[in-house]
């Protein structure tokens, strides 16, 4: 029986990190998105939660708390809701952290899980998105070949979070014909020869996150750097705790723009009436609210899967494809709610609507 109630600390952390996201993270949110750069300030207060440091086990120098994936949703939720830049940016060294927490070899653990483990924010990323029509998690371009010992990486990616600073980044690549078995990871160090990190990407939305096209020419990498070693790791699993983490954000996303859509409704009159009232923007708001919460409980399955080491695939993929529909028509519709004052940077919707429009592009940008 699935429960929907979180425990007691799963509440605590939610309380807690919706109260930063709301007195830190979203007044900040509009001025991050106008200079395009997030305030570090407000990153490194969001590390001194330990949000990525907690799974780490103490050994390592980390707080030694259970890695589950409903915990992340909810922390990726309540980020969201403040602002999806400044939460992906914050989250970004989960990238690395998650999958050689879950898959990586005692050497991994010890050189990539301390190098994490402090008190100061340390930049990580993966590259997963490949900058072609037609991009497939299951068949990726890039390729990774076995040569003395080593791997040699050749492909090109895109929209990898902080690319340009994190000190690994964890790029995936095919060893073998198509299918996710035949992915797997390389933790590749900054300034490794043959890595070239382009200029910052101009997105629609994201614009206070920088991300990163990366060019793997020939690029070696040590036999150890392999993720898992020998073994590899299960890229399908990991793309699952990917999918988890974006619905959740999606849903983080589209319920601000709801709230305020909702609360502006309340308040706007027009003929006497607020607009609330009138049937079109009360369906419309009833729908949106409906759309939330239906993408809610996808994530949490698949989250609930996922801490119980069942296969997730079938659910993971289904919350956030439909989580990506819902929050372009959740965002969309806070903008008609609001009517010509949505299209103006007066009012955070417009902002949201960027956001929001793509995660039907999103793939491997933040894990739970």
């Amino acid at each position: 029986m699935i429960s929907f109630q979180p425990t007691e600390d799963q509440q605590l952390i939610r309380d807690t990190v919706a109260e930063f996201a709301r007195e830190q993270i979203r007044p900040l949110a509009r001025e991050a998105d106008e200079k395009g750069v997030v305030p570090i300030g407000v990153i490194q207060q969001g590390w001194e939660l330990g949000l990525v440091q907690s799974a780490i086990p103490e050994a390592y120098g980390g707080a030694g708390d259970t890695h589950s994936a409903i915990t992340g949703a909810l922390v990726a939720e309540e980020l969201a809701w403040g602002d999806l830049s400044i939460a992906l940016h914050l989250l970004a060294p989960r990238l690395v952290v998650y999958p050689v927490l879950e898959m990586g070899t005692p050497e991994q653990k010890e050189r990539i899980l301390t190098a994490y483990a402090g008190a100061q924010f340390n930049a990580g990323s993966a590259a997963v998105v490949e900058p072609r029509f037609g991009f497939d998690l299951a068949e990726l371009a890039t390729t990774a070949e076995l040569q003395n010992g080593g791997h040699v990486l050749n492909g090109s990616k895109c929209f990898v979070p902080l690319g340009a600073d994190a000190a690994h980044i964890l790029v995936y690549a095919r060893s073998g014909g198509a299918g996710y078995e035949n992915v797997s990871g390389f933790l590749v160090d900054k300034g490794t020869p043959g890595l070239t990190i382009s200029e910052r990407e101009k997105n629609m939305g994201l614009k206070a996150l920088e991300t990163n096209e990366l060019t793997l020419e020939n690029c070696r990498v040590p036999a150890a750097n392999r993720l898992g070693g020998d073994a590899g790791c299960d890229f399908a699993k990991l793309m699952n705790y990917s999918r988890v983490g974006l619905a959740a954000m999606a849903v983080g996303v589209a319920r601000a723009a709801f709230e305020y859509a909702r609360d502006y409704a309340k308040e706007r009159r027009a003929f006497g009436v607020a607009i609330g009232q009138k049937q079109a923007i009360a369906f419309m708001l009833a729908e949106m609210a409906l759309e939330i919460d239906a993408t809610r409980l996808l994530a949490w399955e698949a989250a609930w899967k996922l801490d119980r080491g069942e296969d997730a695939t079938r659910e993971a993929y289904l919350a956030k494809n439909y989580a990506a529909n819902m929050v372009l028509k959740v965002t969309d519709n806070a903008v008609q709610v609001l009517g010509g004052h949505g299209y103006i940077r007066e009012h955070p919707v417009e902002l949201w609507l960027r956001n929001g429009r793509g995660f039907a592009a999103f793939e491997g940008l933040v894990m739970v």
